[in-house]
């Protein structure tokens, strides 16, 4: 089994999109003859100060966020943006191209242990290795080692029933939650702008918080206008 962090790659994000918004929204006025350098910045900022964000949609942007199943549960719920999603029914994890296992997105409540702890209480709930001496196993390490033996024995009974003869979309009943999924979400800023503002809030839910935070950081040193009063 491999745990890896979630992460997430801009797919597609193109600056020059705020030309083509302002162009749009000038024609409602026909006041195109106004359009030079500088002028999109000032009416997009308008546009948005005045609520007139449907404008904002004459754009696009497409992330592919690798993120666990339950974070990917939040995102498609967002009606108004496209989306294509790893799927457990064709995808079968003990072919090669998989490593011959499952992966899973390792849950941010556990991110502040150190990696060489995390390791050391692997073993010792594995039966790896004793207790050493001077080591306090926590109850945040109790929680982060029933958690990975979960994902483990999630994972080992998945293999059992491919190993039974059953299909990918059989097996894959008995994934965990943490199950990693490649997931890529497409839509227009003003889309965009309503997913920051109630993923990256404070109350959202951490694993989806971390990374709405990284990547809405990420777009407003790109398109700056668009998204700097979130």
């Amino acid at each position: 089994m491999k745990v890896i962090k979630p992460s997430y790659e801009i797919m597609h994000l193109d600056p020059e999109d705020i030309y083509r918004i302002e162009r749009a929204a000038r024609t409602c006025y026909k006041s195109e003859g106004k359009i030079k350098a500088g002028t999109a910045e000032e009416l997009i900022t308008l546009l948005i100060k005045s609520g007139h964000e449907a404008m904002l949609e004459h754009s696009q942007m497409s992330v592919i966020f690798t993120v666990d199943r339950g974070v990917s549960h939040e995102l498609v719920r967002h009606r108004l943006a496209s989306f294509a999603q790893e799927s457990t029914r064709y995808c079968n994890y003990s072919f090669d191209r998989f490593g011959n296992e499952i992966t899973v997105i390792e849950p941010s409540f556990y991110k502040d242990i150190p990696e060489e702890e995390k390791a050391e209480i692997r073993a010792i709930f594995n039966g790896e290795k004793q207790e050493r001496a001077g080591f306090e196993i926590t109850d945040i390490h109790k929680r982060y080692a029933n958690w990975y033996t979960s994902c483990q024995l999630a994972e080992s009974n998945y293999f059992k029933l491919l190993q039974l003869g059953a299909s990918a979309q059989e097996a894959r009943s008995v994934l965990p939650n943490s199950l990693k999924t490649d997931i890529v979400v497409t839509a227009n800023y003003r889309e965009w702008r309503t997913i920051f503002k109630l993923r990256a809030a404070k109350g959202a839910h951490p694993d989806m918080l971390n990374i709405m935070q990284l990547l809405l950081a990420d777009v407003k040193a790109n398109v700056p206008v668009i998204f700097d009063d979130i």
